[in-house]
């Protein structure tokens, strides 16, 4: 019966035990370490640790457990036991297979010396901490450096004797790193600036053995790296090799690829539909063992002669392969452009880049798609996405010439036609549907007019505004504002206030006492894709709110009628709060805030000596931060003849205060 030895100590020498394994060939591996063996215990093959005792050792194991052909798989650098490999191969007559490995290449301004020795003796003199990476054999060669538990930082496998011998050698505490590799560019670089290497002494371990990534880290942290040369060897690459015990054990031939040291992992973006895909993206498909996708986007490509995965989510997917290590070359289909508001963000973030080689291939956007069909460019568009999530469409449009977004079905469609029609916002929407379906169409019109049209269930819209408005948010003068006999907090206090509270696009913002709204308002014209919850007590000045919320086209401002602390339990997290009256409530009002968010931002605004009294005693009470108390004192003027006298408003003070 056929039987097959590999002595293994590289990716190679395992991918190439799989590979006969899974032709039903009986073998058997040896490897140096337990760790070896550790490695290879889940790839169904028989694994015994050690290389049987020199060359008349592997003759005896040969001739005794019958293998009828050895393959010689150890490290490049492992010189004698490839040598006794090869003496006991001929004494046991039996054909040896010698498989090894491309080598990374003497890049250039390297220093390259035949042996550790001679990288020892040219560092003797060089100024600076050595990251010794050539493992822990000829570790004690590093002794002959002058302070060398000063200077060498050894990096050794995590295994008990490469550790115990580098301990008995003096290497320990910040001088011994423990781990396997290959480990990647910014493993590598963490450790250069973690031990403030100076220079790296390293062996040519190929692509799959990390050397490309060893010398890329050290190029980034100014590292001189010092070449110990690769033996020169004769023998076959993976793909011959394979081909050879193809030959000699009588199996048909089947193509393989040299293994990569890491599993790949490409997103790529499908484009709008079938035959979308782009030529690059088509090929690395076609190589892949696995597709995942969204149904949708499995149905678009094919996925002939490959297994398939119907599936969106990150951390679904990122699990499924942690549990299927069987497949090497994986494809991930996302919809549209891989940065144009896709899954790949959230997926990139997920994968491991230390087991995963991860590539992004892009595809055409509907964005990108929808102009050219409009004749439109899309260079001076705001684009935003109303697909699956909030979005302030209206706020957006009314202040932007152009607009670009992603919407879903009809649905979304009539909703946005709707909202711009209520808010009175002069525009024109151009809607485009199911691109890449037989369904696609482009329609344009108003709002008004396309509420009357159907659509189908994947749509986005380009929403052009003559005349946008351009107005600064902040500093509304008080007369635009709808009033009645509801308090307003005025146009220079307003201004300072809403400055102070440091908003960003996406906050979310309590407005407590909001009275006319007019504070809501210059908050949401500020946040613009944020929400403003405006708080009143009084109905009369809730309705004043919605008025103006609609004068001034902002539908993010939400209307709370009750009275704070009860009316804000229900609401989202703040990211920041205005507080312009309390009712006597601020006490309860602040903790409620810090419950829900202990970093939130609070600016109190108090007009009477009392009330800032009160606001004194709740920042000392509750402990918060404060950053500042202004007092604001506005005169404005008003004509008398030829003369303008000035008139002073009330005094306020202006409280900045946060939770830590």
């Amino acid at each position: 019966m056929t039987r097959v030895l590999v002595f293994s100590g590289t990716t190679e020498g395992r991918a190439l035990a799989r590979y006969l394994s899974s032709r039903s060939v009986p073998v058997t591996v040896r490897v140096a370490t337990e760790y070896g063996a550790v490695v290879m215990e889940d790839d169904g093959v028989d694994v015994k640790v050690g290389s049987c005792g020199g060359a008349e050792g592997i003759a005896s194991v040969i001739k005794e457990e019958g293998f009828t052909v050895v393959v010689d798989a150890t490290h490049p650098y492992a010189r004698r036991i490839s040598e006794h490999i090869a003496e006991g191969c001929k004494a046991a007559g039996v054909p040896c297979v010698r498989l090894v490995r491309e080598g990374g290449g003497t890049p250039e301004g390297v220093v390259e010396v035949e042996s550790v020795q001679a990288a020892v003796d040219y560092l003797k003199d060089k100024e600076g901490v050595i990251l010794a990476s050539t493992g822990s054999k000829e570790l004690d060669l590093y002794t002959g450096i002058p302070d060398y538990r000063e200077r060498v930082v050894a990096r050794v496998l995590s295994t008990k004797e490469s550790m115990d011998k580098a301990v008995a050698l003096g290497f320990e505490g910040k001088h011994l790193i423990a781990a396997q590799g290959p480990f990647t560019e910014e493993e590598n670089l963490a450790a250069f600036v973690k031990s403030g290497a100076k220079w790296l002494v390293t062996k040519d371990s190929g692509t799959i053995g990390g050397f490309e990534d060893k010398v890329r880290a050290a190029r980034r942290a100014g590292v001189g790296i010092v070449l110990v040369s690769k033996p020169e060897e004769s023998g076959l690459r993976y793909a011959d090799a394979i081909r050879m015990l193809d030959d000699i054990l009588g199996l048909e031939h089947v193509e393989v690829e040299a293994p990569i040291g890491k599993r790949t992992v490409t997103l790529i973006g499908i484009g709008m539909g079938p035959g979308d895909l782009t030529q690059r993206s088509a090929a690395k498909l076609a190589k892949c063992d696995l597709a995942i996708g969204a149904k949708r986007m499995l149905e678009s490509v094919d996925t002939a002669g490959m297994a398939t995965l119907e599936e969106y989510r990150a951390d679904r997917i990122a699990e499924y392969l942690e549990e299927h290590t069987e497949y090497s070359n994986i494809a991930c289909l996302l919809s549209g452009d891989t940065g144009f508001y896709s899954g790949a963000k959230q997926l990139l973030a997920r994968l491991d880049r230390s087991i995963y080689d991860v590539d992004v291939e892009c595809g055409i956007s509907s964005m990108v798609y929808m102009a050219s069909k409009l004749g439109e460019t899309w260079q001076d568009a705001y684009m935003t996405s109303a697909h699956g999530r909030d979005s302030n469409l209206v706020g957006l449009a009314n202040t932007h010439a152009k607009i670009f977004t992603l919407l879903s079905g009809e649905e979304t469609v009539h909703g946005l036609c709707r909202e711009l029609d209520e808010y009175a916002v002069d525009v024109e929407v151009a809607i485009g549907q199911d691109f890449g379906y037989p369904t696609e169409r482009v329609v344009r019109g108003t709002p008004k007019e396309l509420l009357g049209m159907s659509f189908g269930s994947l749509c986005v819209a380009m929403i052009f505004n003559k005349n946008p408005d351009r107005r600064n948010p902040i500093g509304i003068p008080d007369e635009d504002f709808t009033r009645g006999d509801a308090p307003m907090t005025k146009s220079e206090v307003r201004a300072l206030s809403v400055a102070k509270l440091k908003l960003s696009d996406d906050s979310v913002i309590y407005d407590v006492g909001a009275g006319t709204g007019s504070v809501s308002i210059e908050m949401a014209l500020t946040a613009v894709n944020g929400e403003v919850y405006a708080v009143e007590k009084e109905d009369v000045a809730a309705d004043l709110i919605e008025v103006n919320k609609r004068k001034f086209k902002t539908p993010n401002v939400h209307v709370i009628r009750g009275l704070a602390p009860e009316a804000l339990e229900d609401l989202p997290i703040p990211t920041h709060a205005f507080i312009g009256g309390s009712s006597g409530n601020l006490e309860d009002i602040v903790k409620c805030l810090l419950s829900k968010n202990p970093d939130v931002r609070i600016v109190i605004n108090s007009v009477t000596i009392e009330t800032m009294a009160e606001t004194a005693k709740v920042i000392r009470d509750l402990g918060l931060v404060e950053e500042e108390i202004v007092n604001v004192t506005i005169a404005r003027s008003k004509k008398l003849g030829s003369y303008h006298l000035m008139f002073g408003q009330n005094p306020v003070y202006i409280a900045v205060v946060r939770g830590r």
